[in-house]
């Protein structure tokens, strides 16, 4: 299948890089870190509203511009190459999904105008384990004469420390590992007896456990339908891997970028170290195997927009193959630059560290190749 943006497509990828550039650099992620800010940077998600980023998949009757997942995913690889610590991937893409797939027309009317706005910050609440798991969960949803009684706890909640409204997948009935028996809730951050626990991740993004102890939650929290939430929660990761795929190939492309500019500037052995025909031969792997995942993730972009049926396919082809090609060109980065690329003063390894963060994210390379070999029938 061919893939051609179009020119709507082609000037959003164009401010997207230019904004990246100057008002989101890499720089600006380094201050944050030295500041011990952990991923706050409020301004930064203002300004993305006002870009009308918040509202790319929103529909323009609840205050966006709707302009599909190819669109948000353009976005997030451009603020991918700079390292752009934002909200946008777990609330424009995921909060904003999330409703759009399962939001009844009150959930809807209430959070995605604020969402288009970027007037808030959500947060998918899933795993409670160090690994990722969707169909694990323990946390308990008891109902009770007003809606439902939320008891347990979630781990390493991206964007956690940062959200407004969690997404929480809750275990009405059944054991750990079944499908059915699942639902999943909207429930505000600062409900009575929701307790987080900020963390510090390497990758200076940030994120928090909570701790559930008898949350309540109204009978019209519940996203989709109660107890069949399992399928929900796959067309939802679907769309966070092939978003969060796209921001990986940007920050793949711009340390392949960075390491080819170095290889033509810096000299060894009285020659530019780019004439030795083994960096060159790294560099060219390298170049096939950002080329290849470009096709995967755009054609998994695609896809959203088409609704396509092999989705859950091209999500998992999408996701292993930037993780693979993530790691690699991390990597290679740090190895070719040498003991400059070692050094805190250089950005190989704010890259590096990102790039092992965004791996484990929402299930590994190894995770999805499993997934996506299941799907076929193996």
């Amino acid at each position: 299948m061919t893939f051609t943006l179009n020119d709507e497509q082609r000037l959003l990828k164009d401010a997207a890089r230019d904004f990246a550039r100057e008002q989101a650099p890499v720089s600006r992620l380094r201050k944050a870190r030295n500041d011990k800010a952990n991923g706050r940077d409020p301004s930064l998600w203002k300004s993305m509203g006002e870009m009308g980023w918040g509202g790319i998949l929103v529909p323009e009757e609840h205050g966006g511009v709707a302009l599909g997942y190819v669109g948000l995913g353009l976005v997030l690889e451009e603020t991918g190459r700079t390292l752009a610590a934002s909200p946008l991937h777990s609330t424009a893409l995921i909060g904003a999904s999330a409703l759009l797939l399962g939001g009844s027309e009150a959930q809807k009317k209430a959070w995605l105008p604020k969402i288009a706005a970027a007037e808030i910050v959500t947060a998918l609440a899933l795993d409670e384990t160090a690994h990722h798991a969707p169909l694990r969960a323990k946390l308990k949803a008891e109902r009770t004469a007003t809606g439902y009684k939320l008891s347990g706890e979630k781990r390493y909640v991206a964007d956690g420390h940062l959200a407004d409204l969690l997404i929480i997948s809750a275990r009405e009935s059944g054991n750990a590992g079944d499908a059915q028996g699942l639902t999943l809730f909207l429930a505000p951050t600062n409900s009575k007896g929701l307790i987080s626990r900020e963390l510090a991740t390497v990758d200076s993004r940030g994120a928090a456990d909570f701790t559930f102890n008898n949350v309540e939650v109204a009978a019209d929290a519940v996203l989709g339908t109660a107890k069949n939430g399992a399928a929900l929660l796959d067309q939802i990761l679907d769309r966070a891997c092939i978003g969060l795929a796209a921001e990986m190939l940007g920050q793949a492309q711009a340390s392949f970028e960075i390491t080819c500019d170095y290889l033509k500037t810096r000299k060894q052995f009285g020659q530019v170290i780019g004439g030795f025909q083994a960096l060159q031969h790294r560099a060219a792997k390298m170049f096939t195997d950002l080329e290849l995942t470009r096709s995967c993730i755009y054609a998994a972009l695609a896809a959203l927009d088409h609704d396509s049926k092999d989705v859950p396919e091209l999500a998992s082809l999408a996701k292993a193959r930037a993780a693979d090609t993530l790691h690699v060109v991390s990597s290679e980065m740090v190895q070719m630059h040498g003991g400059i690329g070692m050094t805190d003063e250089h950005d190989a390894g704010l890259y590096l560290k990102r790039a092992r963060v965004a791996e484990a994210l929402y299930g590994s390379a190894a995770f999805h190749r499993d997934r996506y070999a299941s799907l076929q029938g193996f």
